[in-house]
């Protein structure tokens, strides 16, 4: 397919991503600039891919890849010499990588590199995204991208070992969730007195589980994958939890470096 000479030709490379507040399309947009839309690429019916190089960003969803990018690879056809995953995660990620690999051997495929990059944890169930936001520098994130592009660019083959810390972190947050049950339960939002009927919500999700009615956000939950995409979108943060308390409910996220366009763009259903 790619013709040979004494020149070294320019691998072709492509990365396709899901990003719900812009950490993963910022990560993905360090490693390379041919970024493909996991949520758009969905709607097609027959997908293949063909590159030298493909790789998959995405978000860690409760210590594995988003339950829709595990529908995407499953059907679909990735035809390249080197495939690989990057997850982001803000906290811990409890040796994804591991159960990544093995989701993928029980599909027949299989990765030559897996890693993972903490950058701003905006799981807002959990943490205060103010309080998330002094320490974000902490976490040297351009750093370790830069890292994780030189693995790449050589082609480097590794699947990220799980910590001992990371093992029993996974190991007792499956304990606490198997005794309380789930984190949340559906309905997941309210909409409260704020909502000026944007849409905002409906066009950022990358489920289409949002219309307007009456210039109100009316939910469909079925496909739903809590990404919280809608919620930290909402300009008048007029979407709040149903039934969990937020450590702060007028604290959202999106990453700085990416659009509210952008991720519209790359969601919108």
């Amino acid at each position: 397919m790619y013709s040979s000479s004494k020149e070294k030709e320019r691998k072709s490379e492509m990365i396709l991503f899901f990003s719900a507040t812009g950490n993963s399309l910022y990560a993905a947009k360090q490693l390379d600039q041919e970024l493909v839309s996991i949520p758009q690429e969905m709607k097609k019916t027959n997908r293949h891919y063909t590159a030298d190089k493909i790789g998959i960003v995405c978000p860690l969803f409760e210590f594995e890849i988003p339950p829709m990018v595990k529908d995407f690879i499953r059907d679909s056809e990735f035809e390249t010499e080197y495939f690989y995953l990057v997850v982001t995660y803000g906290c811990h990620h409890g040796g994804v990588a591991g159960r990544t690999q093995e989701f993928l051997s029980s599909i027949g495929k299989e990765a030559n590199y897996i890693n993972t990059i903490i950058m701003h944890d905006n799981a807002i169930i959990v943490f205060d995204m103010n309080q998330q936001r002094q320490i974000e520098g902490e976490k040297k994130v351009d750093e370790h991208l830069a890292l994780i592009k030189a693995d790449i660019d050589t082609e480097k083959h590794y699947i990220q070992a799980a910590s001992k810390e990371e093992t029993d972190f996974y190991n007792g947050y499956m304990h606490f969730k198997e005794q309380a049950g789930p984190m949340y339960s559906f309905p997941l939002y309210r909409v409260n007195e704020r909502c000026v009927g944007c849409g905002t919500c409906s066009h950022i999700c990358p489920r289409g589980c949002i219309r307007l009615e009456n210039n109100r956000p009316d939910y469909n939950y079925t496909n739903c994958i809590n990404c919280m995409a809608c919620i930290q979108a909402c300009p008048t943060k007029a979407l709040q939890f149903a039934t969990v308390n937020e450590p702060n409910p007028e604290a959202r996220y999106r990453n700085v470096h990416i659009t509210l366009k952008e991720l519209i763009e790359a969601n919108q259903q």
